[in-house]
């Protein structure tokens, strides 16, 4: 497969069945450096499952991927250095407070203690922990262990970031913060992201470029004005995502 220096990650006819059912069918698509990709669809349409061949841990049935210009498939660990990777429930020690807690992250990830300690400082004050870095994880809210979640991912200075539901649970301030977050990231940092996600409203805020997903396929993908074009034809209205998704839904 080839790859444009610019691309992080490209799929060819990506595919994931389990036994009858195909989770996966024939995916394409590719996340460019520094781009914020909103990748929606409903509970069970193919998200997690595409996640997880991405990052090796599944294997695919057929087509290919490639990642940060490796395969999945057959470099899966080098592929897992290059992806931080934030899943839909983050685990976390309760009785370690946030600078523990990064601290034994840098550790599992090979990073020495005097790298570690300034990252772990940096990391804290971009995720707005600086002053709760003391405060036993058992005491954060939900809101604040996602943004430790953020930390964690990014302390070994990952290529790109795959965020499976990262808002799932938060309060609308909350999610509004982590959002916000994100943003930073791509803004201040090149950061490229993959946000997989149903909530639409917040998806719109920060995407470059959408996919939406269906029962296992990629129906579209684009930015939303070409979205909003495909389904809508030319004028002057605009459409929220939450329009041009239903119209796909719908049609699909």
């Amino acid at each position: 497969m080839d790859m444009d220096d610019a691309i992080v990650v490209q799929t060819r006819d990506l595919t994931k069945r389990y036994g009858d059912q195909t989770a996966v069918d024939r995916l394409n698509f590719t996340l460019r450096e520094g781009e914020i990709f909103g990748f929606l669809g409903p509970n069970g349409a193919g998200k997690t499952t595409t996640l997880l061949m991405l990052m090796g841990l599944t294997q695919p049935s057929g087509g290919s991927a490639v990642v940060c210009g490796l395969d999945p498939v057959r470099r899966a660990k080098e592929v897992k250095r290059l992806i931080g990777y934030m899943p839909e429930n983050v685990g976390f020690y309760p009785e370690l407070d946030a600078v523990q807690s990064l601290e034994y992250i840098a550790a599992l990830n090979g990073i020495p203690e005097s790298d570690s300690q300034r990252k772990i400082g940096e990391l804290l004050d971009l995720v707005g922990l600086k002053k709760d870095a003391h405060k036993k994880v058992a005491n954060y809210s939900r809101g604040m262990r996602q943004r430790l979640g953020i930390a964690e991912v990014l302390i070994k200075d990952p290529k790109v970031l795959f965020l499976d539901e990262p808002t799932l649970g938060l309060d609308p301030e909350a999610a509004l913060n982590l959002i916000d977050l994100i943003a930073r990231l791509k803004q201040e940092h090149n950061m490229t992201v993959l946000l997989s996600s149903h909530h639409l409203h917040q998806v719109q805020k920060i995407s470059d470029r959408v996919g939406i997903m269906i029962n296992g396929k990629l129906v579209a993908q684009g930015t939303l004005e070409a979205l909003a074009q495909e389904k809508f034809g030319l004028g002057d209205q605009k459409y929220s995502l939450e329009e041009i998704y239903m119209k796909y839904f719908q049609e699909g």
